[in-house]
């Protein structure tokens, strides 16, 4: 795969260290020529250049490229690498970083970008993932902040315990992606028992969170099986699991 770096701070630079031992052709774009000799890439090719003008995208043959991250501490820098990428050069995948928070509402299709991916928001909800157990953590926004990815790690007194996977009525929009059990992944089925200490991870729609976090909390097993069906239900299966 050919991808494109713009940015070869610390972050950039970082996701290339990643991207190259995965045998990826990378491309660094930077304006700073003294970043070359002291990344430590081996393997990467570099432009320096100013990646807002298309003279310096044309040189790196962008057209060519597979992905483009946008990866500079400026967001203004990131949304117009972005939106040159889609629109000048047609390429398929965008990923833009989002310095600051305030700004994640630009980090959209309307300016060419695929994935916005919000540093200090997921920072923090590492932070919170890392500490807060019984809570749906947003860990990535992903599709032009339509849908997350979010994570849920079980309390060991949850009532969903002991419930499989089908017979829970999960939120319209919500699915459950991956089960963590024991640092080892799971792709769920509908016969996959739930169990205290379970990392669960859902592809869900920013509306779907709230009804996925209702389902999920101390408070919905207070009323019983809220949300999840019997078992042997003439209609099992046909409801529940979205996977």
């Amino acid at each position: 795969m050919k991808v494109v770096i713009v940015g070869a701070g610390s972050v950039g630079s970082s996701i290339a260290r990643e991207l190259l031992a995965h045998k990826h052709e990378i491309m660094l774009i930077d304006l700073k020529p003294e970043v070359i000799g002291r990344s430590g890439l081996r393997g990467a090719r570099w432009l320096v250049g100013d990646a807002c003008e298309l003279s310096t995208l044309q040189d790196a043959k962008l057209e060519g490229a597979d992905v483009v991250v946008s990866a500079t501490g400026d967001d203004k820098v990131n949304l117009v690498v972005s939106l040159l990428a889609k629109t000048e050069f047609g390429v398929g995948r965008t990923v833009g970083r989002v310095n600051n928070p305030k700004n994640d509402w630009m980090f959209n299709d309307s300016w060419g970008v695929d994935v916005a991916v919000n540093t200090p928001q997921l920072m923090t909800a590492l932070v919170e993932e890392a500490v807060e157990i019984g809570d749906l953590v947003r860990l990535l926004t992903l599709q032009t902040g339509v849908s997350s990815l979010v994570e849920f790690t079980v309390p060991h007194d949850s009532h969903i315990i002991g419930s499989t996977v089908g017979g829970i009525e999960w939120p319209d929009d919500a699915t459950l992606v991956a089960i963590l059990r024991d640092h080892a992944p799971i792709t769920p089925s509908r016969d996959d028992v739930i169990d205290g200490g379970d990392e669960l991870f859902f592809v869900t729609t920013i509306e779907a969170e709230d009804g996925l976090r209702a389902l999920l909390s101390p408070s919905a097993g207070d009323h019983g099986s809220v949300g999840v069906e019997e078992e042997f239900s003439d209609q099992s299966d046909d409801d529940g699991f979205d996977g």
